[in-house]
């Protein structure tokens, strides 16, 4: 079992700041929470829930919110920041506690976990004002789970490490859907312990749960997903934009290609999007933008080629120029339609109508 760091730096089940607040943490459940028990002997779920590290959640977003919610289904105290907004209002009817500003949160928290957008949102949640590093002591755990830079991934985990805590980046893949149904990929970087200390945290969020490598190699890995999803989605929507101007169902044309080697879960999902028009975010273009300029910025550092990546970037960057960049990722299919001046499973003029 793993413990926190008491008030004088020995280990202990309750930290100090947690405990000045009557927050729960993983050695118990708050005082008013214990009142009144004296006497009874606690049931096992009790036991095993009073042995469950407390996790602290910062980025209670589309992806965050319902990830948060399935650590709190599984009887975890979960700890948010009101630093920007208040959390949401059905994780607080499920037990969500709430506390002022990122130090709090990692003074209350055994396990700190970011879902944050990008580098620079990472980088002030851990180390700007009132940031999660100034409220760590050591033998805490942070996780970064954005979709962030590696080489940024592997000093930021230096600087934590320093502090006398671990550091795992484990960003995901699955989108809302998969972090909804608690089904999300998540690719880990880091070390063996750290890993295994967060084992149960993942398997309530996600199903394909794989340790890559040391730090770093957890974002390299979601690059590399990143890429294989955006040229996927961009192939999927040339087939269809081809089939569908060629005078073809483009629902039958999925319906057909589904049941052969061109299947894929991108095929799938996204090309029923693209052939409904549901184009409301589940993965925003201007995320995936970002993905993809990691992934071309690590390509010119080593020297590598990524042509169709390149290619792919410039699509998405067509939609974002066309008031797309909120949209979801196979809003893509948009922009090979307006070169083809035909809409799938409508007509050229329809598409040269929204053009103008």
């Amino acid at each position: 079992m793993v413990h926190g760091v008491g008030r004088a730096g020995q280990c202990s089940g309750l930290t100090a700041d947690a405990e000045a607040a009557n927050l729960p943490t993983r050695g118990g459940e708050g005082r008013q929470a214990t009142e009144g028990r004296e006497g009874t002997r606690p049931d096992k779920e009790t036991r095993r829930r009073k042995t469950m590290e407390t996790i602290g959640f910062i980025g209670l977003g589309i992806m965050g919110a319902p990830m948060a919610g399935h650590l709190l289904d599984a009887g975890y105290k979960v700890i948010a920041s009101d630093h920007r907004s208040k959390p949401p209002a059905d994780l607080g009817a499920k037990g969500l506690k709430s506390v002022s500003g990122h130090a709090a949160v990692a003074k209350a928290a055994d396990i700190i976990i970011l879902m944050v957008p990008d580098t620079p949102q990472v980088a002030d949640v851990l180390f700007g004002d009132n940031g999660v590093a100034s409220g760590l002591t050591k033998g805490k755990l942070v996780i970064d789970m954005s979709s962030i830079s590696p080489i940024e991934t592997k000093v930021f985990a230096k600087k934590i490490n320093d502090l006398g805590c671990d550091y795992l980046d484990a960003p995901v893949s699955g989108g809302e859907v998969g972090a909804k149904a608690a089904s999300l990929t998540i690719m880990v970087g880091g070390e063996d312990k750290a890993f295994e200390r967060a084992r149960p945290v993942f398997e309530k969020m996600g199903k394909n749960i794989t340790l890559v490598g040391p730090n770093g190699v957890g974002q390299t890995t979601k690059v590399a997903n990143q890429i294989v999803v955006a040229l996927t989605i961009e192939a999927v929507a040339e087939a269809l934009v081809f089939a569908s101007k060629a005078g073809a169902d483009p629902a039958k044309v999925r319906q057909a290609l589904m049941g052969g080697l061109a299947a894929s879960r991108i095929l799938e999902v996204h090309g029923e999007r693209m052939v409904k028009r549901t184009f409301a975010p589940g993965f925003r273009i201007e995320l995936h933008q970002k993905d993809l300029n990691l992934a071309l910025e690590g390509a010119k550092a080593l020297g590598v080629s990524l042509p169709n990546t390149s290619t792919t970037q410039q699509l998405f960057n067509s939609c974002a120029a066309n008031g797309g960049a909120k949209e979801d990722h196979s809003a893509l299919v948009r922009a090979l339609e307006r070169m083809a001046n035909f809409e799938v499973g409508g007509n050229a003029a329809e598409v040269k109508g929204k053009a103008a």
